[in-house]
C-alpha cells in the first residue's frame, strides 16, 4: 500500500496552530478578494482530520496564502506533492538552469542534513562574495 503524502495538510495545520486561530477564524481570513473564493470550514476541517478532501484550485490556494500568511508558491508546491504525487525537484525533465546544475542541487538538498544544507549555503554565499569582489576589482 502506498503511503499518503500529507505535506500540505501538515503545513496548514502547523501554521494555524502557530497563528493561534480557530478553523472558523481561518475560514474568515482565507478569502481571495478578486475571485471571492473562500476556504470553507468543512474543507479545512477535513484536511486537519486527515479525511479525503478535494484538491484545491489555484484560486483556493490564493485564498489560503492570504489567510494562512504563507507564500503562494509554497502552497502550490506542497499541494502538488500531496494531491498529485508530483515533486518537480525530483523530475529530471524540469530545467532549473541551462546546464541542469540547479536542478541537481535542489534535488540533492532533500538528501542532506540541516547542517549539510547550511554548509552548502555558506559555500554559495562565499562564492558570490568572491565573485562580486573580483568583478569590482576588474572594473576599477
Amino acid at each position: 500500500m502506498v503511503e499518503q503524502r500529507t505535506e500540505f495538510r501538515d503545513l496548514l495545520k502547523a501554521r494555524r496552530a502557530e497563528l493561534g486561530y480557530s478553523l472558523r477564524k481561518m475560514e474568515a481570513r482565507s478569502i481571495h478578494p478578486e475571485s471571492g473564493t473562500q476556504a470553507k470550514f468543512g474543507w479545512l476541517s477535513k484536511l486537519e482530520r486527515g479525511k479525503p478532501a478535494e484538491m484545491p484550485s489555484l484560486e483556493m490556494l490564493k485564498a489560503l496564502a492570504i489567510g494562512f500568511e504563507l507564500p503562494l508558491n509554497v502552497l502550490k508546491a506542497t499541494a502538488m506533492r500531496e494531491f498529485l504525487d508530483y515533486d518537480p525537484t525530483t523530475d529530471s525533465s524540469v530545467v532549473w538552469s541551462g546546464d541542469l546544475t540547479t536542478r541537481v542541487i535542489v534535488a540533492r538538498a532533500g538528501e542532506m542534513s540541516d547542517e549539510d544544507r547550511q554548509q552548502l549555503a555558506s559555500i554559495a554565499e562565499t562564492f558570490a562574495r568572491r565573485r562580486t569582489q573580483s568583478d569590482d576589482k576588474s572594473g576599477e
